[in-house]
């Protein structure tokens, strides 16, 4: 596409036109796909790249600044998502195995009666939160939901939802004190490490 064409499909993409949004998936889909297949080697990856771009690109239409061309905007896009995932990827392996230290740990400090009481004290200190809290917290560590999705179901900002789950873990930490934090940690792996 020429710079004229361009600047002409950025401006209908600004003004939210989503006929001018279908245009441009179709257009730089194939490219892009090639473009992160390249990068990942991972057909579901790629995919998953190109969905996070396309759909970022949309939600920031508003906010589009292209100095070069749509295709190089693009294009640099997919390889900062590129860079983003395999970040993610990283810190998800070093949760991982902080998870599989701290189950090793909790098995052989409890048996199985010692696990259930815990457990049950641990659902006890969660049922004594502050209601807004604990719906929050629940929402995401049973329901398995996003804190944008929880922002959307109860009509909050996403601000709030963190504040709320760091609050939940803070006053759990204090209530169950040392000897819970790995069961904590085991039956809440989404937590951002044992503080």
């Amino acid at each position: 596409m020429s710079s004229k064409e361009d600047l002409f499909l950025i401006g209908r993409l600004k003004k939210g036109e989503e006929d001018a949004f279908i245009y441009l998936v179709d257009h730089y889909n194939k490219r892009l796909y090639g473009y992160a297949l390249s990068l990942t080697n991972n057909h579901a990856l790629a995919e998953d790249i190109l969905q996070n771009v396309f759909l970022r690109t949309w939600e920031q239409r508003k906010k589009i600044s292209i100095t070069a061309s749509l295709q190089n905007y693009l294009f640099k896009s997919v390889h900062n998502e590129f860079i983003n995932q395999y970040k993610k990827k990283r810190s998800t392996m070093v949760l991982e195995q902080k998870y599989f230290n701290a189950l090793d740990r909790a098995t052989a400090a409890h048996d199985d009666v010692s696990l259930e009481k815990v457990i049950s004290k641990i659902k006890k200190e969660i049922q004594k939160l502050p209601p807004k809290c604990r719906e929050v917290f629940l929402l995401s560590r049973n329901e398995g939901l996003t804190n944008l999705e929880i922002a959307h179901h109860l009509n909050v900002s996403i601000k709030t939802v963190e504040a709320q789950i760091t609050k939940a873990f803070s006053v759990l930490r204090k209530k169950l004190g040392t000897d819970y934090r790995s069961m904590l940690f085991i039956l809440f792996p989404r937590e951002n490490g044992l503080k």
